[in-house]
């Protein structure tokens, strides 16, 4: 057993700066360093956050509010998928916070729902989400409020709301505003050398000659895994065979009309070879295009990427952007945390960009350590669990996010021929830390869940809704199924009064945010402080 006093955390970036800000939070006892060499650049890509880094903020007790005017932030409220089904379909949103399906509140059920949906083929998909999100009247208005905490049921912007920002903004806004007067040591320097022992390093040996010794080294060198191969942590699970793409252009879009662009959500749209992110930001648009490159050469995806800003963004002439490349590696390593070297953000792991989870991980690897660093001393039973607590949850997303590419139907490409063809598994089944829990129970825990049940109503594009299983259970019930269970109801009756209870609500839903200002009217006045014309 040992006891941990010295934390050395080698890179930057953001997971280097969030996993030093939350360290120093936390354990303000604890001497923190951080070895960031300013001459080395960062992927800097990720953008867009899930809602779950709220409860990260509120671990260090920031709020949105406080970094977003320094990291060119605006609020997100939902992801916007497209063309994942067939290539033609309409898209869906997949909103923050949890639906309403509340009888008592003239809301219905989502089998309700699926039953009209079947015997009305023509209802929108989208229309789940705005059957049971009331700030669904914000999204598809562009609008923002703080204010509807009465009004809206069930919606609440502090937990249902997150940000698209700059992530090297964000890093450089933690260094100053959180690491630095919370008594992080800065070393802006590179480790030239790493002695090793049994234990794991013994110290770092930095290009001045410098020597770093820790109780806990952290590994936020990204896909290089500096620390950890220097102790031979190398075995590494590859998720290539449910995630099927491994590369990325990315850009930067300027606004023609931001009053109008600035979208309160993300948009994924699903092309030839991949899928292209739209992240809008208060000053521009990220712009990304996420592929295979066993498809699609390198050359080739630019210029599909190209065609797909030029008909997204007509007003501008994609020969003037910059493009960057990025490859990314799909999977995990078996222990991220070995001996006394621990691996936060790409160096422990990646999924791929879809469902903004590029921080995901990062914020969610550094709630857990903070639960395991509380103990007084660390053993080894310590560290197994948290090797298996960060697995489960990367697998539990890994295989969530392969379910956008399970349930689609596309075969207009080979990517997509390749795609529908492919066993889709939860992969822990195959993995030994099935050992130490039961798989069905690990499975019935994540998927049975309200976001899963939105994800196959919606998935099912206008062709009809598939009865996708979650885990060892359904929440999606067959059309017999649910004529079974109304039969004894006149069942035209009860679809028309449903029809009726729900665009009541939607409509009551609309002219509430029809009050509310545009999502760019709010953050000029509450965050940008845009003086009026």
């Amino acid at each position: 057993m040992k006891l941990i006093k010295d934390i050395a955390i080698v890179g930057g970036g953001s997971s280097g700066w969030m996993t030093a800000a939350t360290l120093a939070k936390v354990f303000p006892e604890k001497n923190i360093t951080i070895i960031d060499s300013s001459g080395i650049p960062t992927i800097g890509v990720g953008e867009s956050t899930l809602g779950s880094m709220n409860d990260w903020l509120s671990i260090i007790g920031i709020k949105k509010e406080d970094f977003m005017r320094d990291c060119d932030a605006s609020y997100k409220l939902s992801i916007k998928f497209k063309n994942f089904y067939d290539g033609k379909d309409e898209g869906f949103h997949y909103p923050f916070g949890q639906p309403i399906f509340e009888t008592e509140k003239n809301i219905g059920s989502p089998e309700e729902w699926q039953l009209t949906k079947s015997l009305d083929p023509s209802i929108s998909v989208q229309d789940y989400v705005n059957t049971f999100y009331p700030a669904s009247a914000l999204i598809n208005g562009n609008k923002y409020s703080d204010n509807l905490f009465k009004k809206f049921e069930n919606f609440n912007p502090e937990r249902d709301s997150t940000v698209h920002f700059d992530a090297a903004k964000f890093a450089h806004w933690l260094k100053k505003e959180i690491c630095i007067p919370n008594g992080v040591i800065v070393i802006d320097n590179i480790v030239n050398d790493i002695q090793t022992h049994d234990d794991g390093i013994n110290f770092l040996i930095l290009d001045n000659g410098k020597k770093i010794y820790a109780d806990l080294f952290i590994d936020c060198t990204g896909f290089k895994n500096i620390l950890s191969k220097s102790i031979g942590n190398t075995d590494f699970i590859d998720y290539s065979d449910i995630i099927p793409n491994n590369s990325a252009w990315a850009t930067r879009v300027p606004y023609e009309n931001k009053e109008i662009d600035l979208e309160p959500y993300t948009t994924c749209t699903a092309i030839d070879n991949g899928w292209c992110w739209n992240i809008p930001l208060w000053s521009r648009v990220g712009a990304g295009y996420v592929y295979s490159d066993k498809f699609v050469s390198k050359e080739n995806a630019l210029l599909e990427f190209k065609k797909y800003l030029s008909d997204k963004f007509s007003y501008i002439n994609v020969e003037d952007l910059d493009f960057k490349d990025i490859s990314f590696r799909v999977g995990i390593h078996k222990k991220t945390w070995e001996k006394n070297v621990l691996m936060i953000g790409l160096s422990a792991g990646f999924i791929e960009p879809l469902e903004s989870n590029g921080l995901f991980t990062v914020h969610e690897f550094l709630v857990k350590l903070c639960s395991t660093l509380e103990r007084e001393k660390i053993s080894q039973w310590d560290i197994d669990a948290y090797n298996t607590s960060t697995f489960m949850q990367f697998n539990d997303f890994a295989t969530f996010v392969s379910m956008h590419y399970a349930l689609s139907v596309r075969d207009d490409t080979s990517y997509w021929k390749n795609i529908t063809n492919k066993t889709f598994f939860p992969k822990i089944i195959n993995h030994d830390f099935t050992n130490q829990i039961s798989p069905i129970d690990l499975i019935v825990r994540k998927f049975n869940t309200n976001n899963w049940g939105s994800l196959g109503y919606v998935g099912g594009g206008s062709k009809g809704l598939h009865c996708i299983a979650t885990g060892m259970n359904y929440s999606i019930f067959p059309s017999s199924y649910l004529y079974l269970k109304y039969k004894d109801f006149n069942i035209t009756e009860s679809v028309n009064n449903l029809k009726t209870i729900w665009n009541s609500n939607k409509l009551r839903w609309k002219s509430i945010a029809d009050t509310q200002p545009s999502l760019f009217q709010y953050l000029s006045d509450r965050i940008y402080n845009v003086q009026k014309k």
